[in-house]
């Protein structure tokens, strides 16, 4: 089967789906690129459809993607017309596939002995909430929290800003009072990050089971975050600007997590 008509049902249902609403509707995401698509079918994922454009594939396609679409049932060529007009980013690379979105539950989290987690409260915009999902995989953290969110884990921008990462991270959508309490029994401590804490992320000992809350650059954490944490620390700014990009603080406070384990002893 290929698809040369941009009015094609098929063509029509893909662009729809850039869509919050219409995602929530059809319970269905985006997965867009070669890389991304070859870890979501890793992670378990099984695509409804997969559209492919061979003139696009290149070099940056994965090596496992051929052998991991070839048992799929429904595998659709279109032409690379029809393919620009379904890409929803810049320089497609041929691989685009339609899948049942991710449940993003609690339940869907099972934390380890002496848990890492990464809680983000109100994000606002995709690239950040996928960048956060790529350090989170990269720091081997037991699950992420999206609390009250204002875009969907499932937008086709986190996607493609994590990398595939959203796939080989547990991830969660909850709100706050919620999560609060599933911490709570699980006697998980909140480590809030705001820029009025005294204490510098460095010196918070971050070896023991906890959850690093983040919020949103303009806004901050919410009153219920801060007067519920067991400790509060702040990225010591040294320049004229007073706060970080949401991505970055989260990073650092992962990675300095990932550091106090790994040695054995908090940080100074």
């Amino acid at each position: 089967m290929l698809i040369s008509s941009l009015q094609n049902p098929h063509v029509k249902q893909v662009v729809k789906l850039r869509d919050r609403r219409e995602r929530e509707r059809e319970h269905l995401m985006l997965v867009e690129g070669a890389e991304e698509l070859a870890l979501a079918l890793a992670s378990g994922a099984r695509p409804r459809v997969v559209y492919v454009c061979p003139e696009l594939f290149g070099q940056a396609n994965s090596p496992l993607l051929p052998g991991q679409v070839a048992g799929l049932s429904e595998v659709v060529e279109v032409t690379r017309p029809v393919f620009e007009k379904m890409a929803y980013r810049e320089g497609p690379n041929g691989w685009l596939a339609v899948m049942p979105s991710l449940s993003c539950r609690l339940s869907d989290i099972t934390p380890g002995p002496a848990p890492l987690l990464l809680v983000a409260e109100a994000v606002e915009k995709p690239g950040n909430l996928g960048a956060m999902l790529r350090s989170a995989d990269a720091a081997c953290v037991d699950g992420v929290i999206v609390c009250d969110p204002t875009t969907d884990v499932n937008n086709p921008n986190v996607v493609r800003s994590s990398k595939g990462a959203l796939f080989c991270v547990p991830v969660a959508e909850a709100a706050t009072a919620e999560t609060l309490t599933w911490l709570r029994a699980r006697h998980i401590a909140v480590v809030a990050a705001t820029p009025q804490a005294r204490l510098s992320y460095t010196q918070a000992d971050l070896r023991g089971a906890a959850a690093v809350v983040v919020g949103t650059e303009k806004e901050g954490l919410t009153p219920a975050w801060l007067q519920a944490a067991d400790a509060t620390v702040r990225v010591p700014m040294r320049g004229r600007v007073n706060s970080l990009n949401v991505a970055t603080t989260a990073a650092l406070l992962l990675f300095e997590a990932v550091r106090q384990r790994s040695a054995g002893s908090a940080g100074g």
